[in-house]
């Protein structure tokens, strides 16, 4: 009940004017007797593979019958009709046999449960066949081919005069005769043959037909009423166009065959325009129409065959083409193949780039689409040339093609099968403005709908990725390789490989830029690092620093690594060491691998230079300064030492007063002042002074011939045990006990500067 309904709507409600996705041919022509096949294409979908295939004939007020579906076929088309399917190509084929006139009218191939869906318009035209229809013999030639009339006469006119002329307007205007008379229209491409009298014929033959040849003849042999007349009708059909079924930003590939005989001359690919003109699209002497400009490729094959691939497909391509060979380069009449080619607008085929921009010195990252179901087929990337129009290969997925292409594109160009799944990827770095230009996405595989062309240019700017220029590492050390990255690749995983001439080999990185997210980012933390430890031989080559994004791939930087070998240290010691003294060999070489760096890159970062890693001297290269540098080692070896014992003096002394002026007290004697530690009065003895035995442990007080004060309070303890002597003032034992200071500070100074001397 639904589906009737849904049926009735259909009927009732008019159909929604869009340009249908199903292509088939427009017109064929085909003669009485003869059949057709009519092929008939759909988008590449699951429901349409699956779905009703229909050839219907088209009668008054819209009606279409089916003739034959999938399910269905008529008693008039049984035996001499049938309908294939082929879903792999996405085309399906009505074959129709034992054509009549009556065959003739129009029709519509289509997908669908009914005839009002998916459709093409197809117009049959089934003519008369060659032979004799009211008297008049019927010769039936192609577009740009040769065709063959023969003219019967009686024997009584075998030695007379041989012609045929061409109806126009009522009057018959010669076009050949047996007196070599050729009419201007026909020059070069018409012969009389007159093989044997006997034979009571001769033939015409005329080469390169045009659709102007077509019209009504009469042969002629002998003279006035006695004349044998033979009246022929020629018929110039338009070569049936060969269906080319393409999608939007997809590729086609038109295979032409001129014949053998046209191995050497140029060949060609032209349009036909609105008013009926074939306007050169390529030809194979380097010209090419300006609007397919880098996406058309002509490519020469053996025996007179060729092909022209468009890619790139854009919905103004669609319509009529001619291809065929001629000695100018261009259509003139000759043998042509015609093409109709479609571009489906509603297409699967995936969107990449037509454009891609890189900067001088930076990268550019090229996805290139592939048929999912081709995955094991060889990816090539390849160059087209603007001067010759061809492609040249410069890498595959099993490595660069050429010996030409590995110089020029050494330690440049990758080709990964990354991301997959119909996808793979192109690297190309360091470029130049010479790189600038357009590129060509291949498979090797039978389908070529799926090539592809970008355009690459080169703009101003600067690369993001930083590495050093050159890198020199030296065998058995350790070689460290920084690449900065900006902070629009913070989220970006970040990773060095090693390249090759089959690609370019991941290598283990240490990341130095903070993991967490944060909302400020520095870009001095925004690097990873490559580290060589220890440096061999086998590490020499190119490295490439990269970003990316999951499964897809950045921007790159390379950089080259030079290995050496380590000559001998002592080398290197031998050359400062002057003749007769002693090369003292040093403990280590203590250079490390040398990193040349871009000045305005690597001006944060400094180390301090420790010697020449090769083992040459720097020294030994200018005598002048070697001499300079021999007065300056004299000076300083002797202002050094001096400075070292100020300085030591200085810091004993400031020791010294230190502890001096930890126990101090402070002695009144009169009108005299002065600081003494009572530590000095303990070893005064040592100086050759005396305690004072006799002081008890009570307060003295010393006239000096003014008014007595009390100065101190001295407690002191009295050892018994030694003898009592003389009694001294408390004047006498302070000058002792400052005198013995005097000496003792005296003598530490000298001890200072003696052992500062010796050192």
């Amino acid at each position: 009940m639904t589906l009737f309904f849904l049926a009735c709507l259909l009927a009732v409600l008019p159909v929604v004017s869009m340009r249908s996705p199903i292509f088939g041919p427009q017109q064929v022509n085909r003669i009485e007797g003869s059949s057709a096949s009519i092929k008939c294409y759909y988008p590449d979908t699951s429901v349409n593979r699956h779905s009703r295939k229909f050839w219907c004939r088209q009668g008054a007020r819209g009606r279409c019958t089916t003739l034959i579906s999938n399910s269905f076929i008529t008693k008039d088309y049984e035996g001499r009709a049938n309908i294939t399917d082929f879903p792999e190509k996405n085309m399906f084929v009505v074959d129709i046999g034992h054509l009549t006139q009556s065959d003739s009218g129009h029709y519509k191939c289509g997908v669908g449960i009914l005839n009002q869906g998916l459709f093409f318009d197809v117009s049959l035209e089934v003519r008369p066949g060659p032979g004799l229809l009211n008297g008049t013999e019927v010769y039936i030639g192609d577009l740009g081919r040769t065709v063959t009339i023969n003219c019967p006469f009686t024997s009584a006119n075998a030695m007379e005069k041989k012609s045929m002329c061409k109806m126009e307007n009522k009057i018959c205007l010669q076009i050949i005769d047996s007196n070599d008379y050729v009419n201007p229209d026909y020059n070069n491409r018409i012969s009389l043959n007159i093989q044997d009298t006997s034979q009571l014929m001769f033939s015409v033959v005329i080469n390169r037909l045009k659709l102007s040849d077509a019209g009504m003849y009469v042969c002629k042999t002998g003279m006035d009423s006695t004349a044998d007349k033979h009246n022929v009708d020629l018929q110039v059909l338009e070569p049936e166009p060969e269906l080319l079924y393409g999608d939007l930003r997809g590729s086609v590939t038109f295979d032409c065959a001129p014949g053998p005989e046209m191995k050497e001359v140029p060949k060609f690919l032209c349009r036909i325009n609105n008013e009926k003109a074939c306007e050169m699209v390529i030809n194979s002497l380097g010209r090419r129409a300006e609007a397919y400009e880098g996406r058309i490729l002509l490519i020469s094959k053996n025996n007179g065959l060729f092909s022209v691939h468009i890619t790139g497909l854009r919905k103004e391509d669609a319509g009529s083409y001619q291809c065929g060979a001629d000695s100018d380069g261009e259509p003139q009449g000759g043998p042509v193949q015609t093409w109709q080619l479609f571009v489906n607008e509603e297409t699967t085929f995936p969107r990449s780039p037509s454009v891609v921009k890189g900067v001088v010195g930076g990268s550019v990252t090229v996805l290139c689409p592939y048929k999912p179901k081709d995955r094991n087929n060889l990816k090539y990337w390849c160059h087209w040339n603007k001067k010759t129009g061809a492609c040249s290969q410069l890498v595959s997925s099993e490595g660069l093609v050429t010996h030409k292409e590995k110089e020029q594109y050494e330690g440049r160009l990758v080709l990964y099968e990354e991301p997959g799944n119909g996808t793979y990827t192109v690297i190309l770095n360091q470029l130049t403005p010479q790189d600038a230009g357009f590129y060509w996405c291949l498979t090797n595989g039978n389908d070529t709908r799926w090539w592809s062309t970008v355009e690459l240019k080169i703009v101003e700017g600067e690369p993001n990725l930083k590495v050093p220029e050159n890198t020199v590492a030296w065998v058995g050390e350790t070689l460290k390789l920084p690449c900065h990255s900006p902070c629009k690749f913070f989220s970006y995983e970040k990773y060095w490989c090693k390249w090759s001439t089959e690609g370019c080999q991941a290598l283990p990185s240490q990341h130095e830029y903070p993991r967490k997210a944060s909302v400020t980012c520095d870009q001095n933390k925004q690097t990873i690092n490559l580290i060589l430890n220890p440096v061999t031989k086998e590490d020499e080559g190119w490295y490439w620093c990269g970003v990316k994004e999951g499964p897809r791939l950045g921007e790159t930087v390379a950089v080259h690594v030079e290995v050496k070998k380590a000559k001998a240290s002592h080398d290197v010691s031998r050359g400062h060491a002057a003749p007769g003294e002693e090369v003292i060999e040093p403990r280590g070489r203590g250079a490390e691998n040398r990193v040349i760096q871009v000045p305005k890159l690597w001006a944060e970062e400094k180390a301090v230079d420790t010697g020449d890693p090769a083992g040459g001297s720097p020294a030994s290269a200018d005598p002048s300064r070697s001499a300079q540098g021999g007065s300056s080692t004299v000076l300083v070896s002797t202002l050094v030492p001096l400075a070292l014992v100020l300085a030591l003096g200085a810091v004993a002394i400031g020791v010294v007063r230190a502890r001096h002026r930890r126990n101090v007290d402070r002695v009144s004697i009169g009108s005299y002042r002065t600081d003494i530690s009572m530590s000095d009065f303990e070893n005064s003895r040592d100086f050759g002074a005396n305690d004072n035995m006799g002081a008890t442990p009570v307060t003295q007080e010393t006239s000096l011939g003014r008014k007595d004060e009390i100065t101190a309070t001295i407690e002191d303890t009295v050892e018994t045990e030694e003898p009592k002597t003389a009694k001294r003032s408390s004047r006498e034992e302070a000058d002792m006990a400052y005198s013995a200071f005097l000496l003792q500070a005296n003598n530490m100074v000298t001890n200072v500067q003696g052992g500062h001397s010796e050192a």
